[in-house]
Formats: C-alpha cells, structure tokens, sequence
C-alpha cells in the first residue's frame, strides 16, 4: 500500500504495488499525486516530497527535482549509525547535510506527523490489516475505499470541531 498525505493528513493518492519494498515507488506515487491534484483542478505543485529512506532512489529523486519539487528522503535508515560503504559522498551527503540543518529537520518531522498518523489511524483504530479481496484491480479498489472513508472521516471531524456541535 502506497499513500501520498497533505498537512492536514488527507490522502491525495493512494496505490498498491505487488514488491514490497518502497524502493522505485517515490516517482509513481509523485505522479500519482500530481494527477489527483491535476483532476480537481489544482495546478500547484508540492511544496517538499518527503519520504521515509525505503524510497530512496537516486535516479528517481533527480527526475522529482527537475520537475521543480524538492525532495528530501534520509539516505540511511534510523538505526544506521554510519552510512553504508560508497553512500558517503554526492547526493547521499548533500542530503545528510540537508537534514542537519533545523529547516531539514522541521521539514522531515512534518513527515512524521502526517503520513505515520495516517496508516495508523487505519491499520490500528480501524483495524485495516489485511485485503478482504483478490485481484490487483479488487485490491487496488478496497484500498481507494478505504483512503476515500479515511478523508471523509477527517473531513466530518474537522466539520463537528469547527462547528462545535
């Protein structure tokens, strides 16, 4: 399950892969966003793509940049105390340098508290574990539904906060 969030932690994109890992999926999900937005009308591009470590791909991330999106994904997982061997210099360190700074640092929390809240709001709270369903398109339609009940429940409880009832 792949997810693309806004600030207010609403799914604008949501897609599944059959690979497990992240990696290769950073420049699909952009795109994927980027036309959800186009089809409500939104031009603007994203701010920042922020991502977990599992996207790193280099090859990916310069294709984001040039379309005029910043990235900023950590080259090393959290539990990584060094970087591995021959991911210590070009874009690994600009991007370590990147997140030293308290502007990358501010900007990588923000990741934390939009995306991670998400899935477990839905992994945990609604207990989505598990596809009820068979088929890549099946699988692809549960998970769309699920993104879809996940932003209407976000938008009736900002409705009932705003409104105070």
């Amino acid at each position: 399950m792949q997810a693309a969030v806004n600030e207010q932690q609403i799914i604008i994109a949501a897609e599944i892969t059959i690979e497990s890992p992240d990696f290769g999926h950073l420049e699909p999900m952009v795109d994927a966003t980027l036309r959800e937005l186009q089809t409500v009308g939104i031009q603007q591009l994203p701010g920042t793509v922020l991502a977990d470590p599992g996207y790193w791909h280099k090859q990916q991330m310069e294709n984001v940049v040039s379309r005029g999106m910043p990235v900023l994904i950590p080259p090393d997982s959290g539990l990584r105390k060094t970087p591995r061997p021959g991911w210590d210099e070009g874009l690994y360190a600009f991007m370590r340098m990147v997140l030293s700074t308290d502007h990358g640092q501010s900007l990588y929390r923000r990741r934390m508290a939009t995306i991670e809240p998400v899935f477990g709001q839905l992994k945990h709270n609604r207990r989505f574990h598990q596809f009820l369903r068979r088929g890549r398109s099946a699988v692809r339609s549960e998970w769309r539904l699920e993104a879809a009940t996940h932003n209407l429940l976000k938008l009736h409880n900002h409705q009932i906060a705003t409104t105070g009832a």
